[in-house]
C-alpha cells in the first residue's frame, strides 16, 4: 500500500510543475485524497459492503469535489489534476498513467443494471477539462480527449478526439497528408491547422486529389501492360502516367 502511495505521489510530482514537495502533495492535492478514499470504498464494494462503499465515496465527494463510484476500477499512477467536478461511473475503468482534469464525466447512456455502461480508458490517456466521455466503449492507449469534447464512440489508440460531437483526429493521418501535400508542392497547413472551414476544405481536396491521381496512375500502368502483351502501342504521347497535382490551380480556387 505504501509503495502504491509513493507511486501516486511521484506521478503528481512528475506531471505537475506546481507541486514542490511530497508533503505538499499529501496535504494539498484533493486528487490524491480522492484516490486513497476510493480504494477503501472499492475494497468494501468488492467484499459485499455496498452501502459502506457508497458512504465512503459520498464522504470523498464532500471532501474533494470528486465523485468516483466505488465500483469503478482505477489503475496505478492516475492523476486527477485539480479535478473539481469530476464524475466517474460505476462500470468505468481507468488505465495506468491516465491524467484527468476538472469537470470530466466518465458517464453512461444505458439504463440497464449490470451492463457495461461507462467508458474504459486505456493506459496513458489524457482527458481535458470539461470533457464528457459517455458510453461503454474504449478509449485506446495514449489517446487524448480535448477540453469540452463530447465523446460517444470509441477512440483509437494514439488518436485525439475533439469537438461536440467529437471527431477523431489521427496523428499519423495528418503526418501522411502533409507528406503528400509537400510532394505535390502545396501545404495544407499553410494558413492554419485548426478547425477553420477553409483548412478543412483544403484537407479534403488534397486527400481527394491524391487518391484520384493514384488511381489514374494505376489505370495507365494496367493499360500499358495490356498493350505491351498485345504488341500494340497506341497510348497518346501526352498521356498522364505519373501522379501529379496542380498546386497553382488549387491556390486559384481558394483565392490565394
Amino acid at each position: 500500500m505504501l509503495s502504491r502511495l509513493r507511486s501516486d505521489i511521484q506521478c503528481i510530482l512528475d506531471r505537475d510543475p506546481a507541486a514542490r514537495s511530497s508533503w505538499e502533495v499529501i496535504t494539498c492535492y484533493p486528487g490524491l485524497h480522492a484516490l486513497i478514499l476510493h480504494r477503501r470504498a472499492h475494497w468494501c464494494w468488492q467484499h459485499g459492503l455496498k452501502w459502506l462503499g457508497r458512504f465512503i465515496s459520498h464522504i470523498a465527494r464532500f471532501l474533494t469535489g470528486i465523485e468516483i463510484h466505488p465500483g469503478a476500477r482505477i489503475g496505478e499512477r492516475v492523476f486527477f489534476d485539480h479535478a473539481m467536478g469530476v464524475v466517474v461511473g460505476e462500470t468505468a475503468e481507468i488505465g495506468d498513467g491516465c491524467t484527468i482534469y476538472q469537470g470530466v464525466t466518465l458517464g453512461g447512456t444505458a439504463l440497464y443494471k449490470g451492463a457495461k455502461r461507462h467508458p474504459t480508458l486505456g493506459r496513458n490517456v489524457v482527458v481535458g477539462a470539461g470533457a464528457q466521455v459517455l458510453g461503454g466503449f474504449t478509449v485506446g492507449d495514449g489517446a487524448k480527449v480535448g477540453s469540452n469534447a463530447v465523446v460517444t464512440k470509441p477512440v483509437p489508440a494514439g488518436a485525439t478526439a475533439v469537438g461536440n460531437p467529437a471527431r477523431i483526429i489521427q496523428a499519423d493521418l495528418d503526418v501522411k497528408r502533409e507528406e503528400v501535400a509537400s510532394k505535390m508542392g502545396f501545404s495544407a497547413y499553410g494558413v492554419t491547422q485548426n478547425d477553420d472551414p477553409l483548412s478543412q476544405a483544403l484537407r479534403g481536396l488534397i486527400d481527394n486529389a491524391s487518391g484520384q491521381d493514384h488511381q489514374i496512375a494505376l489505370l495507365w500502368k494496367a493499360i500499358e501492360t495490356l498493350q505491351a502483351s498485345q504488341t500494340a502501342n497506341c497510348v497518346p504521347a501526352d498521356a498522364a502516367r505519373q501522379e501529379h497535382f496542380q498546386a497553382d490551380r488549387l491556390n486559384e480556387l481558394v483565392g490565394r
